[in-house]
């Protein structure tokens, strides 16, 4: 187990990174009001090792983190930062002998000899606060056809869609929407699977992208109605003290393909050639934040998440998937942050953290858990 205390962390760029504790103050009470000297909360960031493989992908953490600038954030504001690697179910235990006041971190769970071991269930079952939302909101958004079940239970909008694999649906008259179709992987992120011919307009296309999907994905595809209208995302802030949420929205504008369509696929995503675009249509902005809300409560998501959003051919708003655990780097949910709240990042590192150690009672109070090791 490797600890990186505060003292030794990577010191940021003073010139371009504040750090002061003014990093705190907020004319509009978004952040945390000023403090004369730094908090006394521990807050420990944990990380796994990293893999031999750069080209693998973890599909263990569901945020990607820069551990040393968070935690260069951190120590400017709270008095006992640590980043910590976790190696075994050993490291586990004695983070919570340690009892931390937050755990700071973007791993979803851990693979000890061959069995499972989620960390915010951990975490919820020693009575230790956590940044994101616990398993059962992450099960609930990861399958996204099983989101999508979620919203049509609630009645909310969302295209029709069914899930299937190669030969599932083995004629045309088996599918029972219209075309044009739009096929993607049931699971994963970062547009993974999404192209050009993603949108089909025949039986032999929607043949051909569901078996490409299940070769080159390993996964079932979701086949959704096709939405021809813009697209948005949609970052949630839980506000612990008061209950509420903040919607943030952004639209989001893809190249056309070779198609003349604007989809948002692998390529854009991952050279970053999208537009992202403030909302400053008033009534779309509100129609967005209510979609998003009511769609973070179905999925009894916690402290901050991102809604994506597309309109119909009607210009109707509706829910596409969700992330409950976004990137903490300056992507979709930073970019809404600062468009909608004027927030740096380094304000908005500092709000999840604020909110986390506000976040309300776990199973186990801290005076519970310290006499039930007694």
């Amino acid at each position: 187990m490797n600890y990186i205390d505060t003292q030794t962390a990577s010191a940021p760029n003073k010139a371009t990174t504040p750090t002061s504790l003014a990093l705190l103050e907020d004319k509009s009470s978004r952040t945390m009001p000023i403090a004369s000297k730094k908090i006394n909360k521990t807050i420990e960031i944990i990380t796994i090792p990293p893999l031999l493989d750069s080209q693998v992908v973890h599909l263990n953490i569901g945020i990607e983190l820069d551990e040393h600038l968070i935690c260069n954030i951190l120590s400017d504001v709270y008095q006992h930062v640590r980043i910590t690697e976790i190696n075994s179910q050993a490291d586990l235990a004695a983070l919570v002998a340690r009892h931390p006041d937050l755990v700071f971190s973007g791993v979803k769970y851990f693979d000890f000899d061959g069995q499972q071991l989620w960390l915010n269930d951990y975490l919820d079952q020693h009575g230790i606060a956590y940044i994101a939302s616990n398993r059962k909101a992450l099960d609930g958004e990861f399958d996204k056809g099983n989101a999508k079940k979620l919203m049509q239970k609630a009645g909310l909008a969302t295209a029709d869609y069914f899930t299937t694999e190669p030969d599932e649906h083995p004629t045309e008259s088996s599918i029972l929407i219209a075309f044009p179709l739009f096929v993607k992987p049931v699971a994963g992120g970062d547009s993974q699977g999404i192209d050009a011919n993603s949108v089909v307009n025949d039986f032999a296309s929607f043949q051909a992208k569901v078996a490409d999907i299940w070769k080159t994905q390993h996964s079932r595809s979701l086949v959704e109605t096709y939405l021809s209208g813009r697209e948005y995302s949609v970052g949630i802030f839980e506000d612990y003290s008061s209950g509420t949420l903040t919607a943030m929205p952004i639209e989001i504008i893809a190249q056309k393909n070779e198609n003349g369509q604007r989809i948002l696929d692998f390529d854009i995503k991952r050279f970053d050639s999208e537009q992202v675009i403030a909302v400053k249509n008033p009534t779309i902005h509100t129609q967005l934040s209510t979609l998003a809300k009511a769609a973070f409560r179905v999925l009894n998501g916690k402290a901050f998440g991102r809604i994506d959003i597309k309109m119909n051919h009607q210009h109707i708003p509706h829910f596409m998937e969700a992330n409950l655990m976004p990137g903490l780097r300056k992507g979709y949910f930073y970019r809404s942050c600062a468009m909608n709240l004027d927030l740096t990042y380094e304000q908005m590192i500092l709000k999840i953290a604020n909110n986390g150690l506000t976040s309300p009672q776990l199973l186990l109070t801290h005076s519970e858990y310290d006499r039930s090791v007694l």
